[in-house]
């Protein structure tokens, strides 16, 4: 379980101050393992700890720490005596006032993906919250972790930052890839020049962008961008292509096709005046590769899931390649 902070982010903006709770700990048959949480608002809340009594007390508890501007801290809740759930076990669940201010104070979860904190009180870093940070930030992984105490600590991997991705067309294949980056790590933008071809409602984790004009849309793209070009026309993927190898900041270019749409585009690209190295960043087709790849799979869904995995695995690659760069090997 990590702490999502795009998640979190985006139900402050939404909703304003809100009241984070964690299961801290959890033993015998409780309803959710330690790290589940969910955010309460004051009119609603978003994901679940497990349900039943204990939600029920948790988003009641929550409400009234949130109305009254905290404090942070614990609640131990026996299921069976003190909430008569038949799952019987105990849950420890911490509780925490969260906004834009503090949000902001957290640090980068590049540079340091656990996030360690007292629940209440001031208390020098206990030894094992050190070592956990310490093994945090050489790449050993990040752990959550509970300890009780007078205060207790709470230590949280950080979820990382969302790595942008610029979906090229809405037809049957974009659609089945916008689906399946529900989840991921991407903040996808969606673009396409017919409002009409987006789904009704557009999915909540993609931002749609209409544009009259997709390729000059490119310029808009974060320079540290993917993409993923799927348009209803090949001389449309073409001219985004072109727009976002002129431009020259991005992460990658995906294109959907077959070796020989490849070969062409290749081929007028260079007629473009794009030299070989920059055309040679142009991925297509697209989708995992080599003996692991997805063969001959063409239904939108197929493509999707190829498509996601392949990034997935491009993602990771890269985290792993600054954190050895950061680490001077």
């Amino acid at each position: 379980m990590t702490l999502d902070l795009a998640g979190l982010r985006a139900a402050i903006a939404s909703g304003g101050p809100l009241v984070r709770v964690v299961v801290a700990a959890a033993e015998g048959s409780a309803p959710r393992e330690p790290g589940a949480a969910m955010l309460v608002h004051p009119d609603r809340f978003e994901g679940t700890i497990g349900g039943g009594a204990l939600e029920f007390e948790a988003l009641a508890e929550a409400r009234r720490r949130l109305a009254a501007g905290g404090p942070d801290g614990v609640l131990h809740y026996p299921l069976g005596p003190a909430l008569a759930q038949c799952c019987g076990g105990a849950a420890t669940l911490a509780y925490e006032r969260w906004d834009l201010a503090r949000l902001d104070a957290l640090p980068d979860p590049e540079t340091t993906p656990i996030f360690a904190r007292p629940l209440g009180g001031i208390q020098e870093i206990p030894l094992q919250i050190r070592s956990l940070q310490k093994a945090a930030r050489s790449g050993k992984g990040a752990e959550f972790l509970y300890l009780p105490g007078d205060p207790p600590w709470l230590a949280e991997p950080l979820s990382p930052a969302l790595t942008p991705l610029w979906l090229w067309g809405a037809g049957h294949v974009g659609r089945a890839v916008a689906r399946v980056f529900e989840g991921l790590p991407f903040a996808v933008t969606w673009i396409d020049d017919a409002p009409a071809r987006f789904p009704d409602p557009v999915p909540a984790h993609v931002r749609a962008l209409p544009a009259p004009q997709m390729a000059a849309a490119a310029a808009l793209a974060p320079p540290d961008a993917a993409h993923l070009v799927m348009t209803y026309s090949h001389a449309m993927d073409l001219e985004i292509v072109h727009a976002v190898l002129a431009r020259g900041a991005f992460a990658r270019l995906g294109v959907i096709g077959s070796a020989s749409k490849a070969a062409r585009f290749r081929a007028r690209l260079a007629a473009l005046g794009h030299g070989a190295e920059a055309v040679a960043r142009m991925d297509c087709p697209i989708g995992l590769a080599g003996p692991e790849g997805l063969k001959g799979g063409k239904a939108p869904a197929e493509i999707a899931v190829s498509v996601a995995a392949d990034h997935l695995r491009w993602r990771a690659s890269r985290g792993a390649a600054r954190r050895r760069g950061e680490g001077g090997e």
